[in-house]
């Protein structure tokens, strides 16, 4: 049940929402800027991640919360404007108290995104995978997560509720939290940094509810194949880093070749794509159609 058509915001959510629910395993790319949304979509993924961590190194950052809400929610109004598969994005601890959550709801909401996920560090927060993050109370969290679905206009916006306790807490203190956001009326849970196959089974076991989970190389999670995670019983994989570290990497590689090499342009088509290839991407060739229509003034008038 793919999801490429062009539809409204209240559209994907709606739609978004029922596959959660049926059909395989959901693989969403992390994203952080429009191109490489649209990137995502031409590749024919049916969702996007957009990576607050990687909004926040494409800003010269660390993912240690420096960056603002309204920096963040222009760049998902442009990444949503920008496609037409569902957005889930990262706000981080909602960037405050309740009280603040509960406009930052509201501003994503009219942003475009199709889920939102809210995790219990303090503001402000760290990467899931670095060392010496604290942890709000259970009882705030929960508090947080009622605000948020209160403040929802719209009922198929997903709340994802995102613990980080296992590397604070243990597993079984994360497992309780779990249980208390999923009463609290989470639509999902994104249990961070499960340190092994066994904590992702026993979580699954003991949540009942949809389940996302966090994949990419060098945290404290695990590789585990796509089948392994949808027989264990998970909804949703993102892979929140893979396009800006290759990115960043294409870069390097070609930086290093205007600097070595005696090109009379510098280009190297192993490293990026062709002039041509760059524009489709942004689909010139549909806004000169537009021009067409739209700037051609007809002869006749021209002259009155």
């Amino acid at each position: 049940m793919p999801i490429h058509l062009k539809h409204s915001a209240g559209d994907l959510r709606h739609a978004f929402r029922k596959r959660i629910g049926e059909g395989p395993i959901l693989r969403a790319p992390g994203v952080f800027d429009p191109m490489s949304a649209k990137l995502v979509e031409s590749s024919g993924f049916e969702v996007l991640y957009v990576t607050g961590g990687g909004i926040s190194r494409s800003m010269g950052f660390p993912d240690v919360g420096l960056v603002t809400m309204t920096e963040v929610v222009d760049r998902v109004r442009l990444i949503t404007g920008g496609v037409s598969i569902p957005s889930i994005v990262d706000v981080d601890t909602g960037y405050g108290n309740a009280i603040n959550l509960i406009r930052t709801v509201q501003c994503f909401e009219d942003a475009g995104a199709a889920a939102i996920h809210i995790e219990d560090q303090v503001t402000p927060k760290k990467c899931g995978h670095y060392t010496g993050k604290s942890l709000i109370s259970t009882e705030e969290m929960v508090l947080k997560i009622k605000a948020a679905l209160n403040a929802r206009r719209d009922p198929n916006l997903i709340v994802i509720a995102r613990t980080d306790a296992r590397a604070v807490e243990g597993l079984d203190a994360a497992i309780e939290r779990a249980h208390a956001y999923i009463d609290a009326g989470a639509d999902m849970l994104f249990f961070e940094a499960p340190e092994s196959i066994e904590e992702m089974r026993a979580v699954s076991e003991a949540i009942d509810a949809p389940l996302l989970i966090n994949m990419f190389g060098g945290g404290k999670t695990p590789s585990v194949p796509l089948n392994d995670l949808e027989s264990i019983g998970f909804r949703i994989v993102i892979f929140p880093s893979h396009l800006q570290r290759a990115s960043i990497k294409a870069m390097q590689g070609a930086l290093e070749i205007l600097k070595r090499d005696d090109l009379a342009d510098g280009e190297d088509t192993r490293l990026m794509v062709t002039f041509n290839e760059r524009d489709a991407i942004v689909n010139l060739d549909g806004m000169k159609d537009l021009e067409k229509r739209y700037l051609h003034v007809p002869q006749a008038e021209e002259e009155a």
